[in-house]
């Protein structure tokens, strides 16, 4: 088994860089992924590893064994190394040099008759669409669209607020006239979470083929999904603000749908 133990090494200072950089993990189609439970996930989400480092102060070579798919390719570093590289303070002592996957709109296949689609425009804090991607596994929708994406959906933070969601969500990315298309194409009623022109999200029929859009809190949705919507709805505030926060928007929306749907 090879062993790396200085930060210095050429290989380390690519692995930083695909950690720090998405001009690197775009040109190289490389990414990390850390923690036992993450990498478990990307595996059972059908993607393919390269690499596995793991520091014996903070876990074993048996534990990896345990990955549902054998790994040929497994690197002992030190913990130095392993600090160097790691996204968390509190972590496992594991981490995975994975290939990404093309998440192309026209490859997007809906195997439900009545899906249900969680859109969101524009996300920009990773924060934010980790937690929507979390929200989407725990109602099992049948895809999650992200419209002119901001940043790039194998950052890590995405990866760590995530729990490992980014793995197991059905992913398409494209811009907001693709989608539109695109849920045209295949007969989804496009509700749009807006001020405009509104009615309580509770009032709609969300049991049929539905796509629900989200915008971001600082500029909302584009006049193009406005224009393009059904029905605009909105989470009636009972307190001083108009907004909240876009994942815990999406949940209360999304959780309705599912509702409405006897939880199928």
């Amino acid at each position: 088994m090879k062993e790396i133990r200085s930060p210095q090494n050429p290989y380390i200072k690519q692995l930083v860089q695909l950690k720090d950089k998405a001009r690197e993990r775009k040109k190289t189609g490389l990414f990390l992924i850390e923690g036992m439970r993450e990498i478990s996930l990307a595996l059972k989400g059908g993607y393919e590893l390269e690499t596995i480092l793991f520091n014996t102060e903070l876990t074993n070579n048996e534990e990896i064994k345990n990955f549902n798919k054998p790994i040929t390719n497994i690197i002992e570093i030190s913990k130095e190394v392993y600090q160097r590289l790691a996204y968390r303070d509190t972590t496992e002592g594991v981490i995975a040099v994975a290939k990404s996957k093309n998440h192309n709109l026209e490859d997007l296949k809906l195997s439900s008759k009545n899906p249900l689609i969680l859109v969101a425009e524009a996300p920009e804090k990773p924060g934010n669409i980790g937690a929507i991607l979390r929200t989407a596994d725990a109602a099992n929708v049948d895809a999650v669209i992200i419209a002119n994406p901001k940043t790039d959906l194998y950052n890590p933070n995405i990866i760590r607020s995530s729990v490992g969601c980014v793995f197991t969500n059905q992913l398409a990315i494209g811009s907001t006239q693709e989608i539109i298309e695109f849920l045209n194409d295949q007969n989804v009623t496009i509700y749009c979470a807006a001020l405009q022109a509104s009615v309580a999200y509770h009032t709609q029929d969300f049991s049929q083929s539905t796509a629900i859009i989200v915008g971001t809190e600082a500029t909302g949705l584009s006049n193009e999904w406005l224009e393009n919507s059904q029905q605009n709805i909105i989470i009636p505030m009972q307190g001083e603000i108009d907004s909240m926060n876009v994942s815990v928007a999406a949940g209360i929306l999304i959780f309705e749908a599912k509702r409405q749907r006897n939880f199928e």
